[in-house]
């Protein structure tokens, strides 16, 4: 048994706050201390922009740095050290895991226990099937002049993370929320924030929630990814597991989920993502493996229906890395986006992501769509070839495993949204996609002809439209995060650009300027040279909701470009649950809106961003 029910009756614990929750063994000359110096502080101390900051890793319990360092993102650094070494480093690292103290004290009443499935305003983050993110007043229950007057309803603090990154599922009375690394799937009340029911994944959750529509037994399904590249079946009425399966495709090799899944006709398909661009950075790792693919799923059961990847296995290919370790390949084009679907030709849209090891291969930085019923490729498009990228391509000196200038032009430009499908007024139907490279581009859908693109700044692997775009019908909105880097200001395109779907035409734009004033500069790490938007923006009503890097909050007119709405996010907040807490970074699948309120996640501990770890919920002003 998984869920924690919450009832009146139960005595409540006090609420355990994230700073109690540090860990103080750094003050304490710990042994660990040599060792983090020795192998992780030439990343984790700024070498690497990627690489989280010792602060966040502080945040991290012994459970979640364990199997970084022995199965997850680390797991290539932490065979360099011995099993006593790792339980030293692990023990002067993590934060006290904290207690269920926070959840207790934040239960639910009686009155406010029930869940109500047959009013649903977000049932998956894409919105819809096409994944538009765009909401009508009657699915949000908010109205464009209601955006331009919210007010804080009421903040929850999640102990023991560093950041907030999923969607929820949201109904009338209930928010779905996968809180991140406290491995929490929590059912809040969307009103109040109390806790109707927590189900502990047992590990940090990764993606965003999914609900299924109705199954032959009249049960719905919550679906929830976790860090191990497992998807949890969760009961929304009592927060009880009814599966576990494991999404790797191949036997051995990391897989990520971080896409949230897509559910039609009672199956589910899944992103699959691979990890080995972070293995590459070690310069003793056989670079590389690892691929992207789509498991689709019975929604009832989990069993695996078919299973698309975007290339075969990895192979040895006969050539070694610099210093004479050797290399295999292909491998990457991992899918960390979520699938759009398309009813009418039964087709699934997919992006992918740069190759991570030579040889490059055409499904990397491109749109494919997909058979249904099959998972047969239909037809693809390849946006920028010969992108071949790992970790050891960071920095000005990079490692044994960056491939040579000559052999890949080095870029990281992957698609990180979802391909989505706008039906114009006219008819005609146009499939849009944003990329890291900063463009935009606008396909057929029958064939994956290109129809039109547009380009907004320089790209790169920090750079251009990370989390996806929206529509509102007539116009794709896209959020740019263009890295200052010591460049002229000029040149920095960090914004939010909104274009005519039919031609691609420039409708407006907002160019993002630095915000260091009223003690802003200590309270956001880098404010003058990180302040574009990443975040998956989406519209309610005409109104466009948009998070910045830097911890503000922005609601936009679709039509005009006018700013309706701003609210400062990286502040301090005094929660409803007593957890000590800030905000910080927005970014990834962080904003949500239903059962008439606004909903962000603040605080984003990856890339050298703020870290926080406070979920906010607005409503309109009276």
């Amino acid at each position: 048994m998984n869920s924690l029910q919450f009832w009146l009756g139960l005595g409540f614990c006090s609420a355990i706050s994230i700073a109690s929750a540090q860990n103080d063994n750094r003050a304490q000359n710990h042994p660990g201390e040599e060792i983090y110096q020795s192998y992780c502080a030439g990343c984790h101390e700024g070498g690497d922009p990627r690489a989280a900051a010792f602060d966040s890793i502080q945040t991290m319990t012994s459970a979640a740095l364990h199997y970084t360092l022995t199965s997850g993102a680390m797991a290539i650094q932490g065979q360099q050290l011995t099993e006593s070494q790792r339980d030293i480093l692990v023990d002067y690292l993590a934060a006290n895991a904290p207690s269920t103290g926070w959840l207790t004290a934040n239960a639910c009443g009686n009155d406010r226990l029930s869940i109500d499935l047959s009013d649903i305003s977000l049932s998956a983050a894409g919105g819809d099937a096409r994944f538009s993110r765009q909401l009508t007043s009657e699915q949000s229950g908010l109205s464009r002049a209601d955006m331009t007057e919210l007010e804080l309803a009421w903040s929850l603090g999640i102990p023991g993370v560093g950041g907030l990154r999923s969607s929820p599922v949201i109904t009338s009375d209930t928010l779905f929320y996968p809180a991140a690394a406290s491995g929490m799937l929590l059912a809040l009340d969307t009103e109040t924030g109390c806790v109707k029911w927590a189900y502990d994944a047992q590990t940090a959750l990764r993606g965003s929630a999914t609900l299924s529509g109705e199954l032959p037994d009249g049960q719905r399904l919550l679906y929830v990814s976790d860090e191990r590249a497992r998807l949890h079946a969760v009961d929304p009425l009592n927060g009880e597991r009814v599966w576990l399966i494991d999404g790797t495709i191949d036997q051995g090799v990391h897989s990520r989920l971080t896409g949230a899944p897509v559910y039609f006709e009672q199956r589910l398909f899944v992103p699959v993502s691979a990890s080995g661009v972070q293995r590459g950075g070690e310069p003793t790792h056989e670079c590389c493996d690892g691929r992207g693919g789509v498991l689709a799923l019975d929604a009832v059961t989990g069993e695996r229906l078919w299973t698309y990847v975007t290339m075969p296995p990895a192979q040895y290919t006969g050539e070694l890395n610099s210093i004479g370790v050797p290399l295999r390949g292909p491998s990457g084009a991992p899918i960390w986006s979520s699938p759009g679907l398309d009813e009418k030709r039964r087709l699934l849209y997919v992006t992918t992501g740069e190759n991570t090891s030579l040889p490059a291969t055409e499904t990397s930085n491109a749109i494919i769509a997909l058979d249904i019923d099959t998972g047969e490729q239909r037809w693809l498009f390849q946006a920028v070839a010969n992108d071949v990228w790992n970790m050891a391509c960071t920095g000005r000196n990079p490692g044994p495993n960056c491939p040579s200038p000559e052999d890949s032009i080095i870029k990281d430009w992957d698609f990180g949204g979802a391909a989505v499908l706008v039906t114009l007024p006219d008819g005609s139907d146009r499939l849009v996609a944003g990329q890291k490279s900063g463009h935009l581009w606008a396909l057929n859908p029958d064939n994956g002809e290109l129809l039109w693109e547009q380009r907004v700044g320089d790209g790169g692997a920090l750079g251009g439209n990370h989390w996806g775009v929206a529509v509102d019908g007539l116009r794709v909105l896209m959020p740019v995060n263009d890295p200052a880097g010591g460049r002229e200001s000029d040149s920095i395109r960090a914004g939010v650009y909104a274009f005519d779907i039919a031609t691609g035409q420039p409708a407006w734009e907002f160019r993002s300027q630095p915000d260091c004033a009223d003690g802003r500069d200590l309270r956001v790490a880098g404010c003058d040279a990180r302040y574009g938007f990443s975040a998956m923006p989406l519209v309610v009503d005409g109104a466009l909701i948009a998070g910045n890097i830097d911890g503000r909050l922005f609601v936009f007119d679709t039509e005009s470009g006018e700013i309706l709405y701003q609210y400062d996010t990286a502040i301090e907040f005094s929660t409803s649950n007593g957890v000590d807490a800030r905000g910080g970074s927005i970014d990834a699948h962080s904003i949500s809106a239903g059962a008439g309120m606004v909903f962000v996640g603040s605080g984003y501990d990856r890339f050298r961003q703020q870290a926080g770890n406070v979920l906010l919920a607005f409503r309109p002003a009276d």
